[in-house]
């Protein structure tokens, strides 16, 4: 817990010895009085040579001063709120480059559970609860990386859970795994054909075992939430930033959502509750230049308008699955039977997908690309590159979300092209899975953040919750570490230090936004965004650290 300390004006009469600190050259000037000031523990500022200070002053929601606890403690008035941080540290606040939301939805919780029992258990308890015959969902923020047995829920396992009910056990944001009643209900058979971009999958014996991936999804509508109202919509996402500030966060980047919710967002702005610095990407699933040109009229938006609170931050596209569909140049190993012969999922043909990135282009729009395999990469760079002879690209930071596994021979197109890369953490929950599906060597090469790094490729780091669990402590821990949840180390070969972890969840997330310039780091001039931590990162593991306290423009939005 930070300490309030009483203000003292007697300080107000010391002198400020201006060499001494770094002070914010804009009005006000460094004597001005403070309206907040941080003591008592490391300020890890981040900067270029990662300096690390003893205070830091606010003025007017922006960092006025960071230094010596003396110099910042000249700046005290007496309406200065001082607070005292007992040997604690403080680090820029932490942000997400690719969050969708918190938590999986409104079915059973599978976030906590470790074993098969407890999961198959927790459906069942939910079908008692809702009745014979009623639809049974589950959320999506879970991984069977997270079970003891390593493995999927099939049929037979959910037949078992709720044989009176049809259930659909949902799988982060590309994998579908229903019971016999529910492949009744929605009249899926062997005879099914499977959508281009998905897959049916079976048991051995040839029987569906209930895994529908990617555009096989589509053969299932699930219920949609009844509809709120606008105050039950603003309530729900206040609440949503507020468990994201307990995490430390401060700013986020949506990945792809709707219209609809960035008009929430505007609103929530007028009205002054936007506490989360939001970067905003455009949701879009055209597939020719036309389309492209219908939906970007249809949405009367500026590409990249917005203000420091909430700004427009490009389009996102797909060209593959995820962990069980990322379009990879060689074969899977054989989780599935085909005879080496399953090379993943390929979600957009690469004729569209050129087409609609160069009319971004033209129209302006920056664009990020969902590709997880190299052969997905592959993809993307063609298209970009496409794009980048009719409009060039080159320093407007369009995007590869995930990047899994990209190849050498991808990192000089990327540097010429200017790409960023928003990587995740998907190995800490998924590492044994995705040794399943793809061998040791490829699942220990992915998110390779050494190999990115040292290729002089601009990375940065995130969770993609509510595919995976959100803390961005967890994003730090990863990466420095190479740990997953219960598979040991991956890729140890790839490890960052602890300066270059938190950078990934700092700087770069607000240089891939266009927002270095703002924040990110904890110089005069910037937002006066940061974290109190109970904990050093680069002292104790930041799994075992807990964030104290999260400000976001000077105003604290969390205190534990």
């Amino acid at each position: 817990m930070v300490h309030y300390e009483p203000m003292n004006p007697v300080r107000t009469a010391l002198p400020v010895p201006f060499l001494a600190i770094l002070a914010w050259s804009c009005s006000p000037g460094p004597t001005a009085p403070a309206d907040l000031v941080v003591v008592g523990g490391a300020v890890l500022t981040v900067d270029a040579d990662f300096s690390v200070a003893e205070a830091l002053a606010v003025k007017d929601g922006r960092i006025q001063a960071v230094g010596s606890a003396a110099d910042v403690r000249a700046l005290i008035g007496p309406d200065t709120q001082i607070v005292e941080i007992a040997g604690k540290t403080v680090v820029p606040g932490l942000a997400d480059n690719h969050l969708h939301r918190v938590g999986g939805g409104d079915g059973v919780d599978l976030s906590r559970v470790r074993t098969m029992e407890e999961l198959l258990g927790a459906v069942t308890e939910r079908a008692r609860a809702e009745g014979p015959g009623e639809l049974v969902t589950t959320n999506s923020d879970w991984h069977e990386g997270q079970l003891r047995e390593q493995r999927l829920p099939l049929r037979r396992d959910l037949d078992r859970a709720a044989p009176g009910n049809p259930v659909v056990v949902v799988r982060g944001g590309h994998e579908y795994i229903l019971n016999s009643q529910a492949l009744e209900k929605w009249e899926i058979t062997t005879d099914t054909p499977v959508p281009e971009g998905g897959r049916i999958t079976r048991y051995p014996d040839g029987e569906l075992n209930g895994e529908l991936v990617d555009t096989a999804k589509r053969l299932v509508t699930l219920p949609e939430r009844p509809p709120r109202s606008l105050e039950e919509r603003v309530q729900d996402q206040v609440e949503e930033y507020r468990t994201l500030h307990a995490a430390g966060l401060t700013s986020i980047r949506h990945p792809g959502s709707s219209l609809e919710h960035f008009r929430l967002l505007e609103e929530m702005k007028r009205r002054g509750l936007l506490t989360m610095r939001v970067t905003f990407l455009m949701r879009m699933r055209a597939s020719s230049a036309a389309a492209v040109d219908a939906a970007i009229d249809g949405w009367g938006l500026e590409p990249q308008a917005g203000d420091e609170w909430l700004r427009l931050g490009g389009v996102k596209l797909g060209v593959d699955g995820g962990f069980e569909g990322g379009l990879l140049r060689e074969p899977y190993e054989e989780p599935w039977g085909q005879g080496g012969t399953y090379h993943g999922l390929r979600t957009m043909p690469q004729d569209v997908f050129n087409e609609v990135a160069t009319q971004l282009g033209r129209r302006g729009w920056r664009v990020a690309t969902h590709a997880v395999g190299d052969l997905a990469i592959d993809q993307v760079l063609d298209g970009y590159e496409a794009a980048n002879e009719v409009t060039p690209i080159a320093g407007k930071r369009w995007a590869i979300e995930h990047g899994f596994i990209p190849r050498e021979d991808h990192f000089p197109v990327m540097n010429r092209l200017g790409l960023l890369v928003a990587g995740q953490h998907h190995l800490y929950v998924a590492g044994p899975s995705l040794e399943k599906y793809w061998g040791r060597e490829r699942a220990e090469w992915t998110t390779p953040m050494r190999a990115y790094l040292d290729a002089g490729v601009m990375v940065s780091g995130g969770t993609d919750a509510s595919v995976i669990p959100y803390p961005p402590l967890w994003v730090l821990h990863h990466f420095v570490t190479r740990e997953t949840i219960s598979g040991g180390v991956f890729g140890e070969d790839q490890r960052v230090s602890v300066e270059e972890g938190l950078r990934l969840i700092t700087h770069a997330v607000a240089f891939l936004n266009f927002e270095e310039d703002l924040k990110g780091t904890l110089e005069p001039g910037k937002l006066a965004d940061f974290v109190v931590l109970s904990d050093d990162p680069r002292e104790v593991p930041a799994d075992e650290i807990q964030v104290e306290m999260t400000v976001v423009g000077g105003q604290t939005v969390f205190e534990r």
